[in-house]
């Protein structure tokens, strides 16, 4: 069905043909060429590796484990984990780097190998472009029998990253536990069901889980969106919880819902917490490009400044080090707290947003209800073959250009009250268009408009 081989790693459907999907051919070849690639910087005594609890996530373990102790390279092993974790566990373990066995938010059939550097971050650009270059060239070099690599089972590492957490000043345990928030938690059959209720308990609240047999069977589309938590927000009602959390597969998007069953919404958990996190400690934000303007406005009121990325992760964390950013992350409710590491994590979202909502002391609707309630639209239009898009993208900057703009990732245009933004899919040919106002009719209007300049322009 799908075969993506990116500067972040490789992903795609479990079976087919190889070259054209995620095959064992496949997953050998891209954890060789990374294998080879960290050899050659003298960077890999050992690698750590963790999986989401998908179907095939037992069978890619195999092969990613048999082609690293097969180079020589020594591996712990985490089995079934989060993708935080396995991140932290670099740190915690010193290594050379890490892989995360996950395909993320997507359905069961897909999973993919993310690959992190020593410092247990999403590889750069330049490395992922390096690796890249080893899957087309060769270069392979296997190790004889005397040199093989060894294996090593992970150990308490998911302790290790919930104490850590525990362990932030801005985490207020006492507080929350005087709380005794009853939480629904869905984990949608995998990580977070061995891990999130741990965090949840320490921190005194009752614990109601819904899909929680971590058998990669996903009860429902396992990426965290309002549509699909129809489960949870009955549960919440059923249960008279004061909070409803969803994570994604492997843990690192939070997504909550209120008490009265609704979505706190996607964009809003970063908000939230930053809100919470530059009380504690004043300071710099960052997001994407595609993100809410609510997290600059809650950025600005507290004397901070707020500072935009490129699409990705790697591009956040990236901005994060050069503005020294409090806290960062993406509106597809993934945090990054950098006093922990640098990466995504649902965990530590849990913790302080709990810690907030004690210290609000009112319910999870009423701290919602005092954020700006923009409205975003989400649309694209399909290119014809060999369309230039950056000439498309160069005209539209030339009329809008005495509006606010950027061009570091497609086009964002700043107007007053709202903005839009367009990007060329990395993954399809297609242009993705974002629009956010402070009403769905003002954001659906110019997604609209823009669509028809658009289009006037490619034809």
């Amino acid at each position: 069905m799908a075969l993506i081989k990116s500067i972040s790693g490789i992903r795609g459907t479990i079976g087919g043909v190889p070259g054209q999907n995620l095959t064992p051919q496949d997953i050998v070849e891209c954890t060789a060429a990374f294998g080879t690639w960290l050899l050659q910087k003298g960077n890999a005594p050992k690698v750590v590796i963790g999986r989401d609890a998908r179907i095939s996530g037992q069978m890619v373990r195999d092969l990613v484990l048999s082609t690293l102790t097969a180079l020589g390279i020594d591996v712990i092993d985490l089995g079934l984990s989060t993708t935080p974790t396995v991140e932290m566990a670099v740190g915690f373990e010193g290594a050379g780097a890490g892989i995360i066995i996950t395909a993320s938010h997507n359905p069961k059939e897909w999973n993919a190998l993310k690959f992190l550097n020593e410092k247990g971050e999403f590889i750069s650009a330049a490395d992922g472009a390096a690796v890249l270059d080893l899957i087309s060239n060769g270069g392979i070099h296997y190790q004889s029998v005397d040199a093989l690599g060894k294996v090593v089972a992970g150990g308490d590492f998911l302790q290790k990253h919930i104490q850590a957490i525990i362990d932030l000043p801005e985490v207020e345990v006492d507080l929350v536990r005087a709380r005794c928030f009853k939480v629904v938690l869905d984990p949608v059959n995998s990580s977070g069901a061995i891990t999130v209720p741990d965090l949840l308990e320490y921190l005194g609240c009752e614990v109601i889980v819904i899909n929680g047999e971590t058998n990669g069977q996903f009860a429902h589309n396992p990426e965290p969106l309002p549509e699909h938590l129809r489960d949870l927000s009955a549960a919440i009602l059923e249960h008279h919880a004061d909070l409803g959390i969803a994570v994604d597969p492997d843990v690192d998007r939070l997504a909550l819902v209120c008490e009265n069953g609704k979505a706190f919404g996607e964009e809003y958990t970063l908000v939230a917490v930053a809100d919470y996190m530059l009380q504690q400690r004043p300071g710099n934000t960052v997001s994407n490009l595609s993100s809410s303007r609510a997290l600059r406005d809650v950025t600005l009121k507290h004397g901070g400044q707020y500072f935009a990325a490129a699409v990705g992760e790697v591009n956040v964390v990236e901005k994060m080090k050069a503005v020294n950013a409090v806290i960062g992350g993406e509106g597809n409710g993934g945090i990054i707290v950098p006093e922990l590491h640098y990466g995504r994590d649902a965990l530590v979202g849990i913790a302080l947003f709990l810690s907030w909502l004690a210290k609000f002391g009112g319910t999870t609707s009423a701290l919602r209800a005092t954020y700006p309630n923009y409205q975003m639209v989400k649309d694209k239009i399909s290119l014809p073959e060999g369309l230039d898009m950056e000439a498309i993208l160069h005209q539209l900057e030339q009329k809008y250009q005495h509006e606010e703009h950027s061009t570091i990732d497609g086009l964002k245009i700043d107007f007053p009250q709202s903005w839009l933004h367009l990007r060329k899919s990395n993954t399809e040919p297609i242009i993705r268009i974002y629009a956010e106002a402070p009403s769905l009719a003002e954001a659906e209007a110019l997604v609209g408009k823009i669509k028809v300049e658009v289009l006037e322009l490619i034809a």
